[in-house]
């Protein structure tokens, strides 16, 4: 195994698979197969989810809302998510442990990182929700900042794209992947990785990220195995 302790990171319109909105079971089973395939390896697993596909903060502030209260709004998706994701990830087997940033102690522990660390320790996936619990920080951030107190190997970004590219692979058929990229290149070259608060916390700390497409079955598997699967990021 590469590495023991994980950060995944998935995007909350990942969760809607085929729909418009919403979460989609049959996508949520799916990631729960692939988690548990490294989890019976002994891969000790957090994971921070998404919101955008029930609720995002800053359409909220498009449509004339005040921007803080959308964001706590946001949070609160990113809390359905979580809870779907822990349900599905109990089915196939998997002891889990939900932690908010913000109280709610009738559905979640409120976040502690020593409390995390001894469920990761006992072999109980962890999964944070309510991002920071700050408005103005993405889950992204939390991410970073989750993985960083935490002291994962690394960050495992699961999107529907196979890596980094140079340009919008979708939009330019000459677009070619990387499969290792500097935090220095990313920041030249200007390419879309995670916001750029989320991103400066891994630089600093010398954290990496890798990006690849969770929705292919076994990436998640190759990557705890070494293999070279999407792009990594590192200084």
């Amino acid at each position: 195994m590469k590495y023991n302790r994980i950060l995944l990171k998935l995007s909350g319109e990942s969760l809607m698979g085929d729909k418009q909105f919403g979460i989609d079971n049959n996508r949520l089973a799916e990631y729960a197969s692939q988690i548990k395939e490294i989890h019976d390896l002994g891969v000790e697993i957090a994971i921070v989810i998404g919101g955008g596909n029930i609720f995002r903060g800053v359409q909220a502030e498009e449509g004339g809302m005040d921007r803080t209260h959308g964001d706590y709004m946001g949070m609160l998706a990113t809390m359905i998510n979580s809870m779907a994701l822990q349900s599905s990830l109990e089915s196939a087997g998997i002891k889990t442990r939900l932690q908010s940033a913000i109280e709610m102690k009738e559905i979640a522990e409120p976040y502690v990182r020593r409390r995390a660390m001894r469920h990761l320790e006992k072999g109980r996936v962890v999964i944070f929700g309510a991002g920071t619990g700050n408005p103005f920080f993405t889950t992204d951030s939390a991410a970073s900042l989750r993985a960083i107190e935490i002291n994962a190997d690394v960050i495992l970004k699961g999107t529907r794209v196979d890596g980094i590219y140079t340009a919008d692979p979708l939009k330019d058929p000459t677009a070619t992947k990387y499969d290792m990229i500097s935090f220095d290149d990313v920041y030249a070259k200007g390419l879309s990785v995670m916001d750029m608060t989320a991103f400066t916390l891994c630089k600093e700390n010398d954290l990496p990220i890798i990006v690849f497409d969770m929705d292919t079955p076994g990436n998640l598997r190759k990557l705890i195995d070494g293999e070279q699967v999407g792009t990594i990021v590192r200084n």
